[in-house]
């Protein structure tokens, strides 16, 4: 099992923050732009940890050097059943560069973004608090 799925289990957000590069790029389910940097990535993905109920990975898919893997996971948001996939990309120094997030169905997709939208002022001062290096 890769270390960002058992920081993610573990609701660890100290550990999932070291596993990510200072130059990470975070691509989300509901917005158009992505997300470059560490202290927004981080602060996006503690959002999500409070949105997501019932989160579970289910199944993990790695690519054959070890630098990409693909983690389909479920979960709940506002009553509606999210499935996803978090696809992570480790660069050459075995940090996460790229963590792109994909959910289905529409409805669910859809739960979430008002779900993080209602929390993105938080998030955006999560971001910018954040001790930087």
């Amino acid at each position: 099992m890769n270390a960002f799925r058992a920081a993610v289990e573990a609701g660890d957000i100290a550990a999932i923050e070291r596993l990510l590069a200072e130059n990470v790029v975070f691509t989300s389910p509901v917005a158009f732009k992505p997300y470059p940097g560490k202290p927004i990535t981080v602060a996006i993905l503690r959002g999500v940890m409070r949105v997501f109920e019932d989160f579970r990975y289910v199944r993990e898919i790695a690519g054959a050097d070890g630098r990409d893997h693909a983690l389909l996971f479920e979960a709940t948001v506002d009553g509606k059943t999210v499935n996803g996939c978090d696809f992570l990309h480790f660069d050459d120094d075995g940090m996460i560069d790229d963590l792109m997030v994909m959910v289905r169905p529409l409805s669910a997709a859809q739960a979430l973004s008002a779900a993080m939208g209602a929390q993105f002022e938080r998030i955006q001062r999560e971001a910018l608090t954040a001790p930087q290096g």
